[in-house]
């Protein structure tokens, strides 16, 4: 009894451990893109600087894909990670995940993590977008909006549907965060 007591005591305290690191806005499980496979995001990115972008496959700012696969791939030996999430609350998404898979993957090259299509703005908000927008104090205005998490957890900045990832106010506060 007393061996069953303390396995149960340190499973409880690992799991305190556990939710401690862990950022709130990392303490989701998401089912990649066009895959039956999730991701655990708390395991899979805390401790990273994360940047979360609403995306869809048929806006004016889905050459943006190419900007933002451009930042991964020169930050993310540096703790960058880009988190993608298609969203059809503008209607320019399409229901077809593997048709928003292919867009993602063949015409803009997109290596970082996309996952699949949520609401990200009003009551059926998903999750975590609810608390970015809570913690932000601003919602998603459209497509590719862009919020800035540090690595432990603090939510940085949030730019604009129109803030290309090249423009120098997103470069010079990635830049900054990274070296948090």
């Amino acid at each position: 009894m007393k061996k069953l007591l303390a396995i149960v005591c340190l499973m409880f305290i690992s799991n305190m451990a556990y939710s401690a690191e862990c950022p709130d806005l990392l303490k989701f499980v998401k089912r990649k893109l066009n895959s039956q496979e999730t991701v655990n995001m708390c395991e899979a990115y805390a401790g990273k600087t994360v940047l979360f972008v609403n995306t869809a496959s048929y806006c004016g700012f889905t050459p943006q894909f190419k900007g933002l696969e451009s930042l991964y791939r020169k930050y993310k030996d540096q703790g960058l990670v880009v988190l993608g999430f298609p969203s059809h609350d503008f209607n320019q998404e399409d229901k077809d995940e593997g048709k928003t898979a292919e867009l993602c993957e063949l015409t803009y090259g997109v290596e970082f993590p996309m996952f699949e299509a949520m609401p990200v703005r009003g009551r059926d908000a998903d999750q975590l977008y609810k608390m970015l927008a809570k913690k932000s104090g601003t919602t998603v205005k459209w497509n590719f909006y862009k919020y800035l998490m540090d690595k432990n957890g603090n939510l940085v900045h949030t730019f604009a549907s129109s803030t290309k990832p090249s423009d120098p106010l997103l470069v010079e506060t990635l830049e900054r965060t990274l070296k948090l």
